[in-house]
């Protein structure tokens, strides 16, 4: 005769370490009641299953409306490193919506996150510079990371930081810095992002540039950059193997030579042969318009005008791109290379 025995083991499709959500619209009030539960399996079940449902932005809209972001905040400062870890995965999957970066502004998550700084847990300071990072893309984003006093922290995170978070860093800061460069000019950011143009890390590279742009947006950014000597560098950088750092470096060199100083100190380096070079070498329209604008800097100095005037041809073929902006660049040069006093 047979007998019922109950199994000691789970079935195989059940997973021990989440909470079982509670179905429709009760499911995110019960994750959010398990969130600030005194017992630590509970609170660990509860994130993880908050990381699944994040991902749907109807799950986020819900989620803020009812609280989760005050009670996340709070598992921030959780002693336990898993639900510190998934706490900042939920943070960041949210901020991949507009509407979690929208609710991150209301409700403190940037201060929140940044007692996370230096974190022991590698993927807990990842997760939060992701966050940022997402959150950065909206120009509100941005400003509320400036206005939390955070860009000093980020410039020196950068120096420190391991490779793959020090990308991430440069990504949050060069949006940050077209809000407002104040700080990072401050804090010493210019001979930072110097330092990280000589990495052997391609993204680093590109991603300081772009940096170096962003800063080099106010005067100030300009002096500093000329200051620093970090504009031969960027000349090196110009012959670079990867488009986007050739891009990044024309980029920022169209920035610092505005200014007279870095003009002559663009020209000193002998910057116009590897922008000439730029434009001959079939570029993305990135590089094409960056290396465009940036010689048209130095054909405002009567010596860089001098130099390019045999290349007006050049630019002449540039008025036939298909690409308007640079139709428009290379009209712009040439007006500049054939001015006469």
């Amino acid at each position: 005769m047979a007998h019922a025995r109950i199994s000691m083991y789970l079935p195989p499709d059940i997973d021990p370490t989440k909470a079982a959500i509670a179905y429709g619209c009760r499911a995110l009030p019960k994750l959010n009641e398990e969130l600030r539960s005194e017992t630590l399996l509970t609170r660990q079940k509860a994130v993880v299953a908050l990381c699944d449902l994040m991902h749907d932005p109807e799950y986020v809209y819900e989620a803020i409306n009812i609280g989760c972001l005050g009670s996340l905040k709070a598992l921030l400062m959780d002693d336990d490193n898993l639900v510190r870890i998934k706490t900042t995965e939920v943070l960041y999957i949210m901020a991949t919506h507009n509407i979690g970066r929208t609710g991150f502004l209301q409700n403190g998550i940037i201060i929140a996150l940044s007692f996370l700084l230096s974190d022991f847990q590698t993927v807990c300071r990842e997760n939060l510079h992701q966050a940022y990072k997402h959150l950065a893309q909206l120009p509100e984003g941005a400003r509320g990371i400036v206005n939390s006093g955070l860009i000093p922290s980020l410039v020196q995170k950068l120096q420190v930081e391991e490779e793959h978070i020090q990308e991430i860093i440069l990504d949050t800061l060069a949006p940050c810095l077209q809000e407002d460069a104040t700080e990072a000019l401050k804090s010493q950011a210019v001979p930072c992002f110097k330092e990280k143009l000589h990495s052997d890390n391609p993204q680093i590279r590109s991603k300081a540039a772009r940096a170096l742009i962003a800063i080099s947006i106010p005067l100030e950014g300009k002096n500093q950059v000329w200051e620093n000597e970090v504009i031969p560098i960027l000349v090196d950088l110009l012959s670079d193997s990867e488009d986007e750092v050739q891009a990044n470096a024309a980029g920022a060199l169209m920035h610092a030579t505005v200014t007279t100083e870095g003009k002559y100190a663009a020209l000193d380096a002998d910057a116009i042969r590897p922008l000439l070079e730029l434009l001959c070498s079939t570029p993305t329209v990135k590089v094409c318009l960056n290396a465009t604008k940036a010689l048209t800097m130095l054909a405002e100095a009567p010596e860089g005008r001098m130099l390019l005037q045999a290349n007006v041809p050049t630019f002449r073929l540039l008025q036939m791109h298909k690409n308007e902006a640079i139709q428009r660049a290379a009209q712009i040069a040439i007006k500049v290379i054939e001015w006469k006093p």
